[in-house]
């Protein structure tokens, strides 16, 4: 038993300056070459003490880094006491765009809701947050 147990770490640490040159961490990650598209000026804003009854406009600015018109295709709020309104233009290289939401502050307390973003450049929805506390 002893015998397999060495035979088997041995093993391992034979393969393991193969599997190490497998991966290599200087490579640029397509995650990164997409999240460079869109720069946003913050993706979570905390919009403090709101008064009740009253909607809150809550704007989301991004500048485009890359080197091709973006298109937002898609804004979701998470519920129906958000809307939404963006840049309806194609955003050009180095230009700036907007995603507001007005978050209806009917209910008193705290809350978080979120707003996701689908762009020409990503089809995977970026998802900016704000929070705050509604004061009855």
């Amino acid at each position: 038993m002893k015998k397999l147990k060495i035979t088997a770490l041995l093993a391992v640490l034979a393969f393991s300056p193969f599997y190490a040159n497998v991966l290599t961490a200087d490579a640029p990650s397509i995650v990164k070459m997409v999240a460079d598209a869109i720069k946003w000026k913050s993706e979570s804003i905390d919009v403090g003490n709101i008064p009740q009854g009253k909607p809150k406009l809550i704007r989301f600015e991004f500048t485009n880094t890359s080197s091709k018109p973006i298109i937002i295709q898609n804004v979701a709020p998470s519920c129906g006491c958000t809307t939404a309104d963006y840049t309806k233009t194609p955003i050009q290289p180095g230009k700036k765009g907007f995603v507001e939401a007005s978050y209806n502050a009917a209910a008193a307390g705290p809350f978080m809701k979120t707003v996701n973003v689908t762009t020409s450049d990503s089809k995977t929805p970026k998802t900016l947050s704000f929070k705050g506390v509604v004061a009855s």
